[in-house]
């Protein structure tokens, strides 16, 4: 069965691009597994209609116990990411660009969308704002982390660090909803943390500077351990 080639046209045998290493991938489900983990024990104790939840821990103790030292976890795990995704989610003048065609982006018309490198506009602004929140919630956890830290601040200052924990887990909660939302909605994201791969057309048509330089990278004989055969 034919399918489309980088550039669009047929390709008997069609290339994957490596887009993420083995590790980055452990790094970002274990990432994942963990913002999981805490925003349920978190919704368990923040309201009580969602009380029940606190039974996939072990009660209510458990719950209390295990929800900041998930909270380290996740902050050092998301960490590790980060750093590595750092240099590649700078801004550009093409992420203006992309900004400006939005409505091209909803509307799959991919045309008259700028060349974009490995992440666009929208993908950067989720790394940017959960960097951020993440810093927020763990710095504003350690201080309502009771068990160690109840002396360290006064109750005034606990009462607003929960406020602003509430409100920064919720929004990165929203976030990710939409992370998640964008990664089914565009057909062959997912593959990317699956497998590590993505194809040359959905390379081509999504981020088209990204692949040409994995090709230019490949002419040079630089190593790129970027591209192979289908092997599924």
């Amino acid at each position: 069965m034919m399918e489309s080639g980088i550039g669009g046209g047929p390709l008997a045998t069609p290339i994957y691009v490596t887009r993420y290493n083995a590790f980055q991938r452990v790094n970002h489900w274990l990432t994942a597994t963990l913002f999981i983990l805490l925003s349920l024990s978190g919704l368990a104790m923040f309201y009580p209609g969602l009380f029940f939840l606190s039974g996939l821990f072990g009660g209510g103790v458990a719950v209390r116990t295990l929800h900041p030292w998930f909270g380290l976890g996740l902050a050092a795990s998301f960490f590790v990411l980060a750093a590595q995704f750092f240099t590649r989610n700078l801004g550009s003048m093409d992420d203006v660009r992309w900004m400006l065609r939005f409505r091209s982006v909803i509307t799959n018309e991919h045309e008259g969308l700028p060349d974009l490198g490995k992440y666009n506009a929208g993908q950067k602004g989720v790394y940017w704002s959960q960097l951020f929140l993440i810093a927020i919630l763990l710095s504003s956890g350690l201080a309502i982390w009771q068990v160690h830290f109840f002396t360290w601040t006064s109750i005034e200052t606990q009462r607003m660090a929960l406020l602003i924990h509430a409100l920064a887990a919720s929004i990165a909660m929203a976030i990710i909803i939409v992370h998640i939302y964008a990664g089914i909605w565009i057909k062959g994201t997912g593959r990317a943390m699956i497998r590590g791969t993505v194809t040359g057309g959905w390379a081509y048509m999504h981020h088209r500077k990204w692949l040409r330089e994995m090709l230019a990278a490949k002419t040079q004989n630089r190593p790129v351990h970027g591209f192979g055969p289908r092997h599924d």
